[in-house]
C-alpha cells in the first residue's frame, strides 16, 4: 500500500520572490499571505517578495516567511487535488508548517509563534559567541565522542542536525564548534564548512530561548493532530497536543533527526515525499537516505502543475 508523507523546509530555504507566482495567481495562496501580514502586523508577504534580502535572512522574520510561503503553497496543492498525506514531517521550523498541515495548530498562531521563536534565538546567545558548522564524511559515534571531550573541557558543542548519511551539522560556542571541527578533519572528516547563521540553533546554548517558547506556546490552542506527525526530536509519530508541545519547546535546544525521521517513515511504507515550501534541500536529503525512493518539490506554479500529474 503506498503512502505519502508531506515534509516542509526549514532556515536557510528562503529566497527573495518565493511565493509571489501563487499570491499573483492563486486566491487559496493570497489569502494565507494576507492572514500572515494581519496576524504579525506589518506586511511579511511585500518582504517575501521584494526583500530586502538582509532583512528576509533575519531569523524573526525568515522563520514566519518561509511557514506563510509552504501553507500558501499546500492550500492550493489541497484545493487542486484531494490528498490527504500518511504523514506529515519538517526540518525544524518546518515542523510548525507540518503541524497546520496535521490540523494540529492554527495558522495565524503558528506565524506568530515562529516569529517570537525567532526573536527568542536570536536573543540567547549574543552575536558572535555562537557558531554552527556541517561536517562531511564522519560517523555519528566517532563525532559525538570529539564534542562530548571538547564540551567537557568547557567549549559546549554537541550535534545538531542529522541530515543524512555523511552530512552532520555541529552547533555550540564559537570556540566550541571552531575546536571540533578542526579535530573532525584530523579525525578523517571530508569537509567541514562554518554555516552563515546568527545562532548556535539545536545546541543546550538555546535553553533561554525553550523557557520562553513554553510560555508563547502556552497562549496557542493546539489541538491533537489528524494525521501521525514525526517530531524532529524523537523521529517517532507524535498526535496528542500534549505531546506536541513538549517536542516543539525541547526542539528549540536538541538536534534534528532528520535522517531518522525519513527512515521511520521509509519503515512505515512511505514511497512518496513531497516537499512543500521555498527549494528542494530535503528531496535532496532524501534521496540520499534511499535513492529509489519518490521525491516531489512544490515550490512555484510550474513545480505543482508537475507534481499534480505525477500524483494524478
Amino acid at each position: 500500500m503506498s503512502k505519502i508523507a508531506f515534509v516542509f523546509p526549514g532556515q536557510g530555504s528562503q529566497f527573495v520572490g518565493m511565493g509571489r507566482d501563487f499570491y499573483e495567481k492563486e486566491p487559496a495562496a493570497n489569502a494565507v499571505f494576507v492572514a500572515a501580514d494581519h496576524a504579525l502586523g506589518f506586511s511579511l508577504s511585500s518582504l517575501c517578495f521584494e526583500g530586502p534580502e538582509d532583512q528576509l535572512r533575519l531569523t524573526e522574520n525568515t522563520q514566519p516567511a518561509i511557514l506563510t510561503t509552504s501553507i500558501a503553497l499546500l492550500r492550493v496543492l489541497q484545493e487542486k487535488i484531494s490528498i490527504t498525506p500518511d504523514f506529515t514531517a519538517g526540518h525544524s521550523l518546518g515542523e510548525y508548517s507540518a503541524l497546520v498541515a496535521a490540523g494540529a495548530i492554527r495558522f495565524e498562531d503558528a506565524v506568530r509563534t515562529v516569529r517570537a521563536r525567532g526573536q527568542f534565538m536570536e536573543q540567547a546567545v549574543p552575536a558572535g559567541k555562537g557558531a554552527m558548522s556541517a561536517v562531511m564524511g564522519m560517523e555519528r559515534e566517532a563525532l559525538t565522542q570529539i564534542c562530548d571531550k571538547i564540551t567537557e573541557e568547557g567549549s559546549p558543542v554537541q550535534l545538531a542536525n542529522m541530515n543524512c548519511p555523511g552530512q552532520i551539522v555541529i552547533s555550540g560556542s564559537a570556540e566550541g564548534v571552531q575546536q571540533a571541527g578542526e579535530e573532525a578533519k584530523t579525525q578523517g572528516a571530508r569537509r567541514v564548512i562554518p554555516l552563515n547563521v546568527s545562532g548556535p540553533f539545536h545546541s543546550m546554548l538555546m535553553e533561554p530561548a525553550a523557557v520562553k517558547l513554553a510560555d508563547t506556546l502556552k497562549q496557542c490552542e493546539l489541538k491533537d493532530a489528524s494525521v501521525d506527525v514525526v517530531a524532529n526530536v524523537t523521529a517517532r509519530s507524535v498526535r496528542s497536543k500534549e505531546e506536541i508541545e513538549q517536542s516543539l519547546i525541547d526542539q528549540v535546544s536538541s538536534p534534528v533527526l532528520w535522517e531518522d525521521t525519513v527512515r521511520y517513515m521509509l519503515e512505515q511504507g512511505v514511497d512518496t515525499f513531497i516537499e512543500i515550501g521555498p527549494g528542494n534541500v530535503l528531496s535532496g536529503l532524501v534521496k540520499k537516505v534511499d535513492r529509489k525512493v519518490k521525491t516531489l518539490s512544490i515550490q512555484d506554479i510550474e513545480s505543482l502543475e508537475k507534481a499534480i500529474q505525477e500524483l494524478v
